[in-house]
């Protein structure tokens, strides 16, 4: 049966034992109905009134009945709802308890995963103890295998550098008697050839031309983008080697003032700049710590000399031939380097960073110029300190030599530019100017080639030339814009050149 029949049947159920009831109720007060009756006839109105308000009590006991009977309706209704949302709450219930046991099987599993997880990482970890001791073990192994290395290429390395300095010595003598052959032939020919008056030197050994006291500005060259910061002429030649920041090395005709070739593979800013007595390699100085050997001729790259641990800002090649090189860099160093083998064959440890440096005329010393304003002397051969001064307040930021090698020029940032004598390395004099302010660390002056004057730049743009025997200015040039980084006259007794910090050039005769 249905729900709804249920229902109906219950009411009708529950009506019937209404009537049933009212009809007991009846037949419970027919006895005090009859046993009243005789008074009510003789009282009269009085029982009519209570016979009245009886029925009235029936009446209001019949409304009850009927509201209890729809209070039964309502609640036989909300019966059946709640009974529809057990159900449903039962069904969930199962659903739930379904999920529940999947759950837990999948737990379960879970957990037996974690297990196998666990005993695989047990033995991951020692394995890894494992691995770890046998590491160690391999390590130290390595490091004194490494330790032997090294003691073995130590070794090596020294017996090639001895082997090296006797084929050096060999070699140097060697070239030293051929120059000394060559020099017998060659003197009086060379005497004849020069053009323009040619003097003696006290030693007279040497001949040079006379300079000139440059005041025209020839050529103004946009040379480089950045800033030049060294250039140099080639050996009895007009032509003009220029480096900067632009990491080129270019090489520029001064009569005409126009490029003639252009060298390619610097990996940084040309810091400074030498040239081999042949005209043959350009050695260059670069902020990427490393020196660049190009061959003139190819415009290639002949050597990358690698070995300085921080900026390279010096280089010189020897005067006696084209075969030794100087380095200094910022890493409190000075090398020596073979070029025909490319490889350093001594290194010099220094007090103070070196920012000039170059060969003495015998190719046995090397000066060098330092941050802490003090110019030494040291033995190529066995890199000893030989002499000390202190020859500026602030940092040295150029040493130039003499033609005859018995002077040598020192400028530093306390504006003087000071002539020692090599031999004592006394001062024999001091140029200086009120307006002549020395613009960086790396500032280089220069010497005419017959020793009678000296060129520096200022900061201000403007170019000092003094004479050295009245230690006194013969000439100021004004044509560059910003600071002056490098004078180099050529050794032809003209032109002079300078460069300044915006790259320009300028050819002064």
């Amino acid at each position: 049966m249905s729900q709804e029949v249920i229902a109906r049947e219950a009411i009708k159920h529950a009506l019937k034992a209404l009537r049933k009831r009212h009809l007991l109720e009846e037949g419970a007060h027919a006895p005090a109905f009859i046993a009243i009756s005789g008074p009510i006839a003789s009282q009269g109105s009085e029982w009519k009134e209570k016979a009245e308000n009886l029925e009235l009590e029936l009446q209001q006991c019949y409304k009850a009945q009927s509201r209890l009977s729809e209070q039964l309706v309502v609640e036989v209704a909300e019966s059946r709802a709640l009974k529809a949302l057990l159900q449903e709450k039962e069904e969930g219930i199962t659903n739930l308890q379904s999920e529940l046991t999947q759950t837990r099987d999948e737990c379960s599993q879970l957990q037996a995963d974690l297990e196998e997880k666990i005993k695989a990482l047990e033995l991951l970890v020692s394995e890894n103890h494992q691995l770890k001791t046998e590491l160690e073990e391999m390590t130290n192994k390595a490091k004194n295998a490494e330790a032997e290395n090294k003691m073995l290429v130590d070794r090596w390395m020294l017996q090639k550098m001895q082997d090296a300095e006797r084929l050096n010595e060999a070699n140097a003598i060697y070239e030293e008697m051929v120059d000394r052959l060559k020099a017998s032939g060659l003197e009086k020919l060379a005497q004849q050839q020069v053009d323009g008056v040619v003097r003696r030197n006290e030693d007279g050994a040497e001949f040079f031309m006379e300079s000139t006291i440059p005041s025209i500005c020839k050529h103004r060259i946009n040379a480089h983008e950045g800033g030049c910061a060294s250039i140099l002429f080639e050996y009895n030649s007009g032509k003009l080697v220029s480096g900067g920041q632009d990491r080129t090395i270019k090489m520029w005709d001064t009569n005409t003032g126009s490029l003639s070739h252009t060298l390619y593979g610097c990996l940084g800013s040309v810091l400074d700049l030498t040239i081999t007595h042949d005209n043959r390699s350009v050695i260059a100085a670069s902020s990427s710590n490393n020196l660049y050997v190009w061959d003139v001729s190819s415009g290639r790259v002949r050597h990358t000399l690698t070995g300085h641990a921080d900026k390279v800002c010096a280089v010189d090649v020897s005067k006696v031939s084209s075969r030794h090189v100087l380095s200094a860099a910022y890493d409190r160093t000075i090398k020596v380097w073979d070029l025909n083998k490319g490889y350093c064959i001594n290194t010099i440890i220094c007090h103070s960073n070196c920012n000039a440096l170059c060969f003495s005329m015998d190719g046995q010393t090397i000066c060098s110029g330092h941050v802490d304003g003090n110019l030494r002397l040291w033995d190529i051969q066995t890199g000893k300190l030989l002499s000390e001064v202190a020859a500026h307040s602030l940092a040295i930021t150029s040493i130039s030599l003499s033609r005859n090698g018995n002077v040598v020029l020192t400028s530093g940032r306390d504006n003087k530019h000071n002539l020692f004598d090599m031999r004592s390395l006394e001062v024999c004099g001091t140029l200086r100017a009120s307006g002549n302010r020395v613009a960086s660390n790396w500032s280089r002056s220069c010497i005419s080639p017959d020793d009678n004057y000296v060129a520096a730049g200022s900061a201000d743009g403007s170019i000092s030339i003094w004479s050295i025997s009245k230690a006194d200015i013969v000439s100021t040039l004004w044509e560059h814009t910003s600071p002056v980084l490098c004078c180099s006259w050529s050794g032809l007794g003209k032109p002079l050149a300078s460069a300044d910090r915006n790259g320009i050039i300028c050819t002064w005769t």
